[in-house]
């Protein structure tokens, strides 16, 4: 099946081949995690950890379950969530005096517990994160990662005596964001979200965005400055050294399980994953070439490089199943491991053992001497070309144009269904002018039926010319895509 022709069919027959979640549980939306997916998913994972606990914030782990009262506090929010969240309300036979809501994000379980907290300038800044499963009520197609109603998920608050030490948060979120995805060898865009696309009650967004193979754009996440619009209904204030109490100022950063949909959409082929090293549960597998004459000394130099390869801190798999070699090449690609080695009687007579890159099928030997440094290297090197391979296909994606009839016509809402290319190259990421107006905003995603991302939050992406819809000049650039 081919990732470019069918994605959609594709990515559903990847997840499945690979062993990363199981659909079958008996509530749609609702998937398992198995093995493999789980030990990718605990990578992310732990390099969050890594980079909120390296700049000062304290992990926390919050009830499920949100009182009605609190839930409906912000009136934003409760507009922006009302449609999509689970309510509990029985226990046993018993009706509830107050309903529940199961989280669907964390703000209004937080932050009643803030305002008791939170006493004194000396209290500030607040820093904390969890890592916890959120639950929101999809419409949409469900589908592994992307689109689910049990999500796992990762969320920073932080509070700030001031709106510039918030805004500060904000700059130090979007570097966490840089590493991590340096790591996982994704690129993005950040967007400044539209007013009418925000997350309720945000003073501004920042989405994390990033290019699928038909050409789709897929959030994997956001930041979120709110100044003041959740400390006020929540009452959380501070004492300052003056003795006045005012609201303090508020930012959030989510990213999702998103992040493993996209591993697998940027970087996957045809015949199955490839996974950056950094999240491959295995590094390198090693596949013993036996033969008669050889199998002891090869399952013996086969063990050796096992063991001294983890003892360098590598992820490493000996196969020694009872299998020809070939299915075992087959296996190891689908799952994605980067690095395949093979050892056997010649490789033995030579002090190497050959290998095989999963990025790009490159094969080549590694004297045992240097086996760590050499491994080493071609990891790094196969992260590298992930990360060139991937950023030059997102800056492929899109199409820069001045007139909105620049747009196919099987991409504007007035086309049939079967006339939408849903998986075809021909659709785009598109970047033009904008006056900034909400009138004109509105009217391009009603023509055309695609999401305007919002406008580059960093400098570097400067434009002068016209809105693509008014005409008046402008200095803004917006990024508009059909997203997943």
């Amino acid at each position: 099946m081919s990732k470019f022709e069918n994605y959609n069919e594709w990515y559903l027959d990847m997840v499945e081949k690979a062993k990363l979640s199981d659909k079958r549980y008996p509530i749609k939306g609702m998937n398992v995690w198995t093995p493999y997916g789980w030990k990718i998913m605990r990578f992310v994972d732990t390099y969050l950890r890594e980079e909120l606990d390296g700049t000062d914030h304290d992990e926390v782990c919050f009830p499920l379950f949100i009182p009605e009262t609190e839930f409906k506090k912000e009136k934003d929010h409760i507009k922006g969530f009302d449609s999509e969240v689970f309510w509990v309300t029985k226990a046993g036979n018993n009706e509830l005096d107050v309903p529940l809501v199961v989280r669907p994000t964390s703000e209004t379980a937080m932050y009643p517990m803030f305002s008791l907290w939170i006493r004194s300038h000396q209290d500030l800044p607040l820093k904390v994160y969890q890592i916890v499963n959120t639950f929101r009520y999809e419409t949409k197609q469900t589908r592994p990662f992307m689109r689910v109603r049990e999500i796992h998920f990762f969320e920073s608050h932080t509070c700030h005596d001031t709106e510039e030490d918030a805004q500060c948060q904000v700059e130090e979120d979007l570097e966490i964001v840089k590493r991590l995805m340096h790591r996982l060898c994704l690129p993005y865009f950040l967007l400044k979200r539209t007013d009418w696309d925000k997350f309720p009650g945000a003073h501004y967004t920042v989405g994390i965005d990033t290019v699928m193979p038909n050409h789709r754009t897929l959030q994997l996440g956001s930041v979120h400055h709110y100044r003041t619009n959740f400390s006020k209904p929540y009452n959380i204030t501070y004492e300052d050294e003056n003795g006045d109490h005012p609201y303090v100022h508020q930012t959030t950063y989510g990213m999702s399980e998103r992040l493993l949909g996209a591993i697998i959409s940027v970087h996957g082929d045809d015949s199955g994953l490839i996974l950056p090293p950094d999240v491959a549960p295995f590094q390198v597998v090693i596949i013993p070439i036996l033969s008669k004459k050889n199998a002891d000394e090869v399952t013996k130099a086969c063990v050796a490089v096992k063991e001294k390869l983890a003892s360098a801190g590598f992820r490493v798999k000996l196969d020694d199943r009872d299998d020809r070699p070939g299915s075992k090449f087959f296996d190891w690609e689908i799952k994605g491991v980067p690095l395949r080695f093979e050892i056997g009687g010649r490789d033995i007579e030579n002090g190497v053992v050959t290998f095989a890159r999963r990025d790009n099928g490159e094969k080549g030997t590694i004297a045992l001497d240097s086996l760590i440094p050499g491994t080493k290297l071609i990891l790094d090197q196969i992260a590298d070309s992930l990360r060139a391979k991937a950023w030059e296909f997102q800056k492929g994606a899109v199409k820069a144009i001045e007139s909105m009839d620049e747009i196919p016509k099987d991409e504007t809402k007035g086309a049939s269904e079967t006339n939408i290319k849903e998986d075809s190259l021909d659709l785009r990421v598109y970047s033009f002018g904008w006056c900034g107006c909400e009138e004109c905003g509105h009217k391009f995603e009603d023509e055309h039926d695609i999401k305007i991302l919002g406008t580059p939050y960093l400098p570097g992406d400067e434009y002068d010319g016209k809105c693509i819809v008014c005409g008046k000049p402008t200095k803004t650039k917006a990024y508009a895509a059909r997203t997943m």
